[in-house]
């Protein structure tokens, strides 16, 4: 862990903050790494470096997110969370009092998840289909979700985020979603498919604003938005 010298510390959002080109949150299991990323102690207290390559929320907020709707205490929806890199920042935080409910179709990536949840009591890994929130909707009948999350490379993923919108997000909940073009269609523009998903979208949600996400990830673009 890198001991850095005394420089402006910035939070650009609640819990979230810049160092040295660098956005960062505080470790919630200090001395405790995710996916090899780098720990900075700063006054006495530990960060975690927020790898844009490795996360689009990240890439998001490097690329202009003016919102981040998270705070200590949010409990958060995540479609899609895979080995929960992006999901152990959003644990930072909202810290103990907060909740991520995980789901994924990947019984191999589900091991690791399990294995995180065990050291971050903030996160309830649920091995799902988020196509079909009906499988999981018993496990969060008593959760009033502030932000529903989605990272899935899937043809339908605007269909699956407003058919998990309508089963468990209030009204003014928030959304963010990250659409894959490439996983929708081969052939149409990159274009033509961010516009077409955020149509879709516009059945749930208002769309607040979209971010597409290069140079960190390739034909991606999150799209922001606030439940109808």
């Amino acid at each position: 862990m890198k001991k850095e010298k005394e420089q402006k510390l910035r939070e650009l959002f609640e819990g979230v903050y810049s160092f040295n080109k660098k956005i960062l949150t505080r470790n919630l299991t200090p001395k405790k790494r995710v996916y090899g990323e780098e720990l900075i102690e700063l006054r006495e207290i530990e960060y975690r470096v927020w790898n844009p390559f490795r996360s689009k929320l990240a890439a998001a907020i490097i690329n202009g997110l003016k919102e981040l709707p998270l705070k200590e205490a949010s409990n958060v929806l995540y479609l899609g969370i895979a080995e929960g890199t992006t999901a152990s920042h959003i644990s930072d935080v909202i810290g103990t009092e907060g909740m991520i409910a995980g789901i994924d179709v990947s019984a191999r990536a589900m091991p690791k998840l399990i294995e995180l949840s065990e050291l971050r009591t903030n996160l309830l890994p649920i091995l799902g289909d988020a196509a079909k929130p009906e499988s999981y909707a018993g496990e969060l009948k008593e959760i009033k979700f502030d932000l529903l999350y989605q990272d899935i490379a899937q043809k339908n993923q605007a269909g699956i985020f407003n058919e998990n919108a309508r089963a468990f997000m209030k009204k003014n909940s928030k959304g963010l979603i990250a659409i894959k073009a490439k996983s929708i269609s081969q052939q149409l523009k990159e274009e033509k498919i961010f516009e077409q998903e955020k149509e879709k979208l516009r059945e749930e949600f208002n769309i607040i604003q979209s971010i597409p996400l290069e140079p960190f990830h390739s034909s991606h673009l999150m799209v922001y938005c606030g439940k109808l």
